[in-house]
């Protein structure tokens, strides 16, 4: 069986000794251990042990502790921060659990890469240029990811901003859904098909987006018309006796019947009523669609299709022509 002797030269880890004199005696010390190893004094062997475990108590484990103790105050500063952080952020109403959650993680990025540049930093490593290429990696990364940055930046905005929250009602390019899920990169909607639309956070933000749920009570309108001959304020009474003892209607803002447009062929109006669940806006919309059809249906109220009426005057090309009697003298090549 070779030996480890046999299988290292003298003269290899000489050569490791000498590179490593720039690490420091402890280096040093680890260097000429090994060669003694592979030239079998081990005389020479013990003492450069004993000298390794000498400088490792007088000048690595100085700083070991200090690093200890450095990161123990560091890292309690940090949590102390972050409680106080997470208290004060579930005492306010307007922090909700997607911000809170993306602040906390940002404040730990922060703080671990704080807390290893100041423990490197004690062991004498400079990590200058290590901030420097992680820098121009991300810098790269950045522009290689440029949507997927531009979706996160704009779902830190959504959560800064909130201006919708899981829950809520919206409208957006031309889509009604309840927000189902808000993530760093996209909004999940649900539509009134039972479908799940997912919106890049870049496009809600810059878009026109309706909010329905924000302001805690919503105005629902249903269109209808009747003839012109018909009385408008017959039919207001009659559209005002449906909701009147609808107990989802809210009775803080009165219901309203009124005129909003004099049409071809009918007088449009609206019925005008708020709710405080913007969850029933759609059913309740289409609901009261049909019981306005029929309430004006049973009060003999006309509700008119679209129709022209057209008036004709001096059309005289329209009448048939007269019809010569007995009477009439006859034509003057008749008498000749």
């Amino acid at each position: 069986m070779t030996s480890f002797q046999d299988a290292v030269s003298p003269d290899t880890l000489s050569a490791i000794a000498d590179s490593s004199e720039a690490g420091g005696a402890v280096h040093r010390e680890v260097g000429a251990a090994l060669e003694s190893l592979a030239t079998g004094e081990m005389g020479s062997l013990k003492t450069q042990v004993g000298d390794i475990g000498t400088d490792f108590a007088m000048n690595i484990l100085p700083e070991l502790v200090k690093a200890l103790i450095l990161f123990i105050v560091v890292y309690g500063i940090y949590r102390f921060f972050r409680s106080v952080l997470v208290r004060l952020m579930r005492a306010s109403q307007k922090v909700d659990a997607g911000l809170e959650s993306l602040l906390l993680r940002t404040l730990s990025v922060v703080a671990w890469v704080f807390i290893s540049v100041m423990v490197l930093g004690q062991f004498g490593i400079d990590v200058t240029a290590f901030l420097a290429g992680l820098s121009i990696v991300g810098l790269a990364v950045g522009f290689a990811a440029k949507d997927s940055l531009e979706n996160f930046i704009s779902g830190i905005t959504i959560f800064i901003d909130s201006p919708f929250k899981v829950g809520d009602q919206i409208e957006v390019d031309g889509t009604y859904g309840t927000v189902d899920e808000i993530t760093l990169r996209s909004t999940r909607l649900r539509t009134q098909n039972n479908e799940v639309m997912v919106m890049p956070n870049m496009l809600m933000i810059n878009q026109k987006l309706i909010n329905h749920s924000s302001m805690g009570i919503l105005r629902v309108e249903v269109f209808f018309g009747i003839a012109y001959k018909e009385s408008t304020s017959a039919a207001r009474a009659v559209v005002l006796a449906l909701v009147q003892s609808d107990s989802r209607i809210s009775t803080e803002y009165p219901a309203k019947v009124v005129v909003h447009n004099l049409g071809d062929s009918s007088v449009d109006m609206i019925l005008r009523f708020y709710i405080t669940e913007s969850v029933l806006e759609i059913p309740l919309k289409a609901e009261y669609t049909e019981k306005v059809f029929i309430a004006l249906k049973t009060a003999n109220i006309e509700i008119p299709f679209p129709h022209l009426q057209l008036f004709i005057d001096e059309a005289k090309g329209l009448y048939p022509p007269a019809i010569p009697t007995a009477t009439t003298p006859p034509p003057p090549w008749r008498s000749a």
